[in-house]
């Protein structure tokens, strides 16, 4: 009798492998997207994606089948932060922005998720999401028709930026419409790639970086500097992803069946995820999030162990090292990323209106009005608060005037 030449365990682990690949090739695009728009490294994009996700499996005891890659709610503030106090600055934002996920998690762990809910309800949460992609708008035009993301130089002539921008739309909108199964996951994907083949005959792109780049190479970490007003810019704004994590967690339970919230627990999950975020931010990459993308592979596939999202991670971090990956992603052209954003940007706002309407808020009630109206005003105003050193302004402080005001006004007597 002929024995089987691959061992059973080895095929799992086989197939295991393969399956994990493809959860990276869904998350893929929207994962290198981010530091692709925001002047951070692809490649360790890369590397902290996957070992946040493993950091985020210890934290979780292996239990919860999710992907931790770039967070799309840090976009403005790195874009803020890069232009104000440089790279090293803006990481010791975002790594406070990680330890506040782990503060999070310790208050659910003492006194339970609702009292979370009660300090940022959809109210507030709702329009801080709203704001952040508002104020993108401009940046994603301006990339759109071949211009630096503030509109202060032309990188390349206007309509043929403007061809290249609307074909990688286009093609992002109808792969999220029209394609079926796994296809369906890769929206983004799919626009860069239509994006990039149009460029090509414009002479938008430069193939010689790809070519001087070695195959493999260290990525270039970058550690963060002490800045205080990094900190109070950037971690208001980790208010709305902490809130939307907990949406999260609930689709993921949703898809495999099991109840997330209680085992591991939402407070290790939250925790989890800060400590992704800090990990990712120490090294010079942006803050981690949990992948919608990957949750819908796994309702796709059926595949529930997350032993998968193990080789996912692996498979990142490997790739992570391959230093003509990250040249061949630096050649995407500007008009190929800011077709995208137009579409990704918008989506950010409407993703905080879907809040505020599931949840059935009367905008027009006084108390309602006032939160979002000064929320909305500040955020995308710019309004600025000084007291000596001290400085917030923008998001931040839309974030914690919004908290402020929940807290302090009362509610509406229902008659």
């Amino acid at each position: 009798m002929l024995q089987d030449p691959i061992p059973a365990d080895y095929q799992l682990r086989l197939r295991d492998s393969l399956l994990g690949a493809q959860m990276l090739c869904v998350a893929f695009g929207a994962l290198v997207l981010v530091p692709l728009l925001t002047g951070l490294d692809p490649n360790v994009a890369l590397f902290t994606a996957g070992a946040g996700t493993l950091v985020f499996q210890a934290m979780t005891k292996r239990m919860v089948p999710v992907f931790l890659a770039s967070s799309f709610a840090f976009i403005a503030p790195i874009i803020y932060g890069v232009q104000t106090w440089g790279i090293p600055g803006t990481l010791c934002g975002l790594a406070a922005a990680g330890v506040f996920y782990v503060i999070l998690g310790l208050l659910i762990l003492w006194r339970g998720p609702n009292t979370l809910m009660r300090i940022l309800p959809p109210i507030v949460t709702g329009p801080v999401i709203m704001v952040i992609g508002l104020i993108l708008a401009p940046v994603a035009v301006n990339m759109a028709l071949g211009r630096t993301g503030d509109g202060a130089a032309a990188l390349m002539p206007e309509g043929p930026a403007l061809c290249v921008s609307m074909a990688a739309l286009a093609t992002t909108i109808l792969t999220s419409l029209l394609s079926r199964g796994f296809l369906r996951l890769m929206p983004i994907m799919a626009g860069i790639l239509v994006g990039y083949m149009v460029a090509l005959p414009f002479g938008m792109v430069d193939f010689s970086p790809v070519a001087d780049a070695a195959w493999f190479a260290v990525p270039s970490f970058v550690m963060p500097e002490w800045n205080f007003k990094a900190i109070l810019f950037i971690v208001p704004i980790a208010i709305a992803p902490a809130i939307e994590h907990f949406g999260d967690v609930l689709a993921i339970s949703s898809v495999t069946g099991r109840n997330y919230l209680k085992q591991p627990g939402i407070h290790r999950t939250m925790m989890g995820d800060g400590l992704a975020t800090t990990l990712a931010s120490m090294l010079g990459g942006p803050p981690n999030t949990t992948y919608s993308e990957v949750t819908g592979a796994v309702a796709l596939t059926k595949m529930k162990n997350p032993a998968i999202m193990t080789w996912a991670a692996l498979t990142a971090i490997v790739l992570a090292f391959v230093g003509k990956l990250g040249a061949l992603l630096r050649t995407i052209p500007v008009p190929v990323m800011g077709g995208i954003m137009l579409l990704l940007f918008g989506a950010i706002m409407v993703v905080g209106i879907n809040s505020l309407v599931k949840k059935g808020e009367d905008l027009m009630e006084p108390r309602n009005l006032a939160i979002v109206s000064l929320i909305i005003v500040f955020g995308v105003g710019g309004m600025t608060f000084s007291a000596g050193q001290f400085t917030v302004e923008g998001i931040g402080l839309a974030g914690l005037v919004g908290i402020f005001l929940n807290l302090v006004l009362p509610r509406t007597r229902k008659t």
